[in-house]
């Protein structure tokens, strides 16, 4: 199956490789399923199910006008989990994609997950208000939605930078890896990009916390300059119940390319306990 179609017609680009209890891959803002190959391939070849799709207005997915909100994207889960038939399921949502775990687990109710992974993950609220102070200013997103509106291709030359971490004394991944990123973002629709934005800056996810009732395991960079670790990774740790927490310190945001060796390891870990 290279295709699953939502309830308003979407159709949704999926790969799915190997057999075997499902690992399910939600990639990040503004990327696509490509992202997650290197786990991928670890996940099918040690005998699980490795299942991951473009989202919404992202790599090869439609892009239609209207449900870039997490409610529509969790349902847009909900088809690709009843369509392919995936059982045993262990949810990885990486940056955005987090989002979208965290409202399948409360909307649907967790249905046939078993597992739950979040990585560098925007869950529980990223916004900077009276009662979330660790979170980022709106300014902040008003001025990525302006700079992306006036030149969304020099915007995600630099976006892809501070992403991986790439600095004048650190350079984690290649020239080429930046340049594959950037592609990646490029192929989006331009109001993909910019509702998505909004959605993964503005959503307030604590009220879903409590419906994760499965194991689950939070994986944040220390060096996160994406998303800050204090504002995400941690506070998802603390509202999660018996989650635990694995912190790798000094990493930036990009953790599948940058930190792709361990990361593999500890999914496959989690997996097998």
């Amino acid at each position: 199956m290279s295709h699953v179609k939502t309830s308003d017609h979407t159709e949704l680009y999926v790969k799915d490789w190997g057999s075997g209890s499902a690992v399910i891959f939600l990639h990040g803002w503004p990327l696509s399923a490509d992202t997650w190959d290197d786990q991928a391939m670890a996940v099918a070849a040690a005998g699980h199910r490795a299942i991951a799709y473009d989202r919404r207005g992202f790599g090869r997915s439609s892009q239609p006008w209207s449900g870039y909100d997490y409610d529509t994207l969790a349902d847009d889960l909900a088809a690709v989990i009843e369509q392919t038939g995936a059982q045993d399921v262990t949810l990885v949502g990486f940056s955005m994609g987090g989002g979208e775990v965290a409202r399948y687990m409360s909307r649907h109710e967790g249905k046939s997950v078993r597992k739950a992974v979040l990585v560098a993950s925007v869950v529980p609220y990223m916004l900077k208000t009276g009662d979330n102070p660790d979170g980022v200013d709106a300014s902040v997103f008003d001025g990525m939605t302006s700079a992306m509106k006036a030149d969304r291709a020099k915007f995600f030359a630099g976006f892809v930078k501070d992403f991986f971490g790439v600095s004048l004394i650190s350079h984690p991944v290649s020239d080429a890896v930046l340049d594959w990123a950037w592609g990646l973002a490029m192929q989006a629709s331009l109001k993909a990009t910019l509702e998505c934005a909004k959605s993964f800056a503005t959503t307030d996810f604590r009220p879903d916390l409590p419906a994760f009732r499965v194991p689950t395991v939070v994986i944040h960079g220390t060096d996160d300059k994406t998303v800050p670790i204090d504002a995400a990774g941690r506070a998802a740790a603390r509202g999660i119940a018996g989650s635990t927490l694995i912190e790798y310190d000094g990493a930036p945001h990009g953790l599948f390319a940058t930190e792709k060796d361990r990361l593999t390891k500890d999914l496959l870990e989690f997996l097998r306990g």
